[in-house]
């Protein structure tokens, strides 16, 4: 008998602290997503946009910014969550756009996107 109550402590134990962990993984997740380190604008010509990975399929792109003539690009390497903002993109490829974006740091996987940077608007410039 005693036996029996020791094991139904020992799991009930064990219970709690998965609870535990799962809502602390869920509240780190939440804030790591939902809070913003940094935003931000970013201007020039999208080289790269296309939608990839193997499992988590996410929008990935490079903005090449390009400010004074003879000057080296600099690249800007972003990531979309938002399927209307990528078409917005994919609309304007070609053309000059800024580039509106929220940091994220410490995001626990790629699933999210590979990059901090995401992008959350796009304006073209005439």
């Amino acid at each position: 008998m005693n036996s029996i109550k020791t094991k139904a402590n020992f799991i009930k134990k064990i219970v709690i602290v998965a609870i535990t962990l799962i809502a602390l993984c869920t509240a780190y997740l939440w804030v790591a997503l939902t809070w913003s380190y940094s935003t931000g604008e970013r201007t020039g010509y999208v080289q790269k946009f296309s939608k990839k990975g193997w499992v988590c399929k996410t929008w990935e792109g490079e903005l090449s910014m390009m400010f004074l003539p003879g000057q080296v690009p600099e690249k800007f390497l972003f990531s979309v969550r938002d399927e209307a903002v990528a078409g917005k993109l994919n609309r304007s490829l070609g053309k000059k756009v800024s580039l509106d974006y929220d940091q994220h740091k410490g995001l626990p996987t790629s699933c999210f996107g590979d990059t901090e940077f995401f992008v959350f608007d796009v304006k073209t410039i005439e």
